[in-house]
């Protein structure tokens, strides 16, 4: 949480403070796709740690998530939301008829905004000088995280449709530790 996630659209860095995200914990985890083991879609969480993983559902939707364990060990989370820092004319530019509320809350919001799509799958994120990259950003205090059970999983088997593995800051606190538009 606070951490800056970075974009470069034809030159200008577009980027926000990460608000919320979801953990997906490797093959055993049956909301997690590492349950079908290593396939093609799958292979950049297999890799090392601070890559991009970015997949397309629904027909309409790209996901954004980064490699979290080590080589290996299939895990990663999902970037859900953003509260946009940089670039907020090029986001209004791309999210035309939305709200700035609503500019970079979702991930598929999120991944429209700033222009991301499988093109960046396995992008190194640790590059501060790539297309894509995370930050250091704000230190968001554990008082002000909220944890609660993964969006859109209805259909998986219990305890992964239960675990608390979705982490969000406190919208009654996100003025006070993240600078929003």
């Amino acid at each position: 949480m606070g951490t800056r996630l970075v974009r470069l659209i034809e030159g200008r860095r577009v980027a926000g403070y990460i608000i919320e995200t979801e953990a997906y914990m490797g093959e055993s985890d049956l909301a997690c796709h590492a349950r079908a083991g290593f396939t093609q879609r799958t292979q950049v969480m297999y890799g090392r740690p601070g890559r991009a993983y970015v997949y397309f559902i629904y027909g309409m939707h790209w996901m954004f998530n980064v490699v979290a364990e080590p080589e290996g060990s299939p895990s990663a989370v999902l970037v859900r939301a953003l509260a946009p820092s940089e670039g907020l004319d090029v986001i209004a530019a791309r999210r035309i008829g939305a709200q700035p509320k609503d500019w970079t809350n979702g991930p598929a919001r999120l991944c429209q905004a700033l222009d991301i799509t499988g093109s960046q799958n396995g992008a190194d994120l640790t590059n501060p000088g790539g297309e894509i990259a995370i930050e250091s950003g704000l230190a968001v205090p554990d008082r002000a995280v909220i944890s609660g059970v993964r969006v859109g999983i209805d259909r998986v088997p219990e305890p992964w449709r239960s675990m608390p593995w979705r982490l969000r800051v406190d919208p009654k606190e996100i003025e006070a530790w993240i600078p929003l538009p």
